[in-house]
């Protein structure tokens, strides 16, 4: 299989090469290996090839789309080593689950995502069931400013000791977030409402967003959720079975 794939890819490349250098600013114009009687009989070789046994292209894609996949997760591990501590121990992070865990899963959020909202009792049924997960949690407001009120709202409630309580009011209640729906908020949980709006002004918690969207974009994520845990980085809502697969994963490195 492999080697059929390598003679298809090879004929290819030696029919795209040519043309591909005369398309490009930057590379000189190269003569072609073929003669246009060779071209002719390498692209009947190939279209018969193909004809007799369509699986070849499809077998190609996979393989191209499986290096592209692993380019890619090499370049997410190489950014996930470069950053460090600060995913995993920035000081004054918002957490939950086991502070000692032996693994942490950094998670990427947005209050008024539905996919993070759904991910909620994913996550919560995770840190029940594995009392050695320690959890960090990124806030990057990229959905309107309904996310940015809702973003610095948990993040100026955690100075009163209720960012986990705060976090989930306001993903659990309407997504169209603005200060009313916040002060309501604020009540039931018994916080102080003026401190909220001062704090939520403090120019520390707009900079700690930033950093948190800074760290987003040297890793290449496109949306929320996502979750990093040990070199591994998880795009989009998944499943407890693939948390906890990453997760045994992590440990074992």
């Amino acid at each position: 299989m492999m080697r059929r794939l390598l003679s298809l890819t090879v004929m290819l490349l030696a029919l795209a090469l040519p043309a591909l250098a005369q398309n490009s600013s930057s590379i000189p114009p190269a003569r072609s290996a073929f003669s246009e009687t060779q071209r002719r009989e390498i692209v009947e070789i190939v279209r018969d090839a193909l004809t007799r046994d369509p699986t070849i292209l499809r077998d190609a894609i996979m393989a191209l789309q499986a290096a592209e996949s692993e380019r890619e997760n090499g370049a997410s591990r190489a950014a996930i080593a470069g950053l460090g501590d600060k995913l995993t121990h920035n000081p004054g992070d918002p957490m939950a689950g086991n502070p000692n865990g032996d693994v942490t899963l950094v998670e990427f959020y947005d209050v008024r995502c539905p996919y993070c909202r759904k991910m909620l009792p994913v996550v919560a049924d995770l840190l029940k069931s594995d009392p050695r997960v320690r959890v960090v949690y990124k806030d990057i407001p990229i959905l309107g400013p309904g996310s940015a009120v809702g973003a610095r709202a948990v993040l100026a409630a955690a100075r009163q000791g209720a960012y986990l309580r705060m976090r989930e009011a306001m993903m659990t209640g309407t997504a169209q977030i603005d200060l009313d729906v916040v002060k309501a908020a604020s009540g039931r949980l018994g916080l102080d409402w003026e401190r909220m709006l001062r704090d939520m002004a403090d120019p520390t918690i707009q900079a700690r967003l930033d950093d948190n969207l800074k760290l987003a974009h040297m890793l290449s994520i496109q949306g929320t959720p996502a979750y990093v845990i040990g070199d591994q980085l998880l795009p989009g809502a998944v499943s407890l079975d693939d948390l906890r697969q990453v997760v045994a994963l992590a440990r074992k490195r």
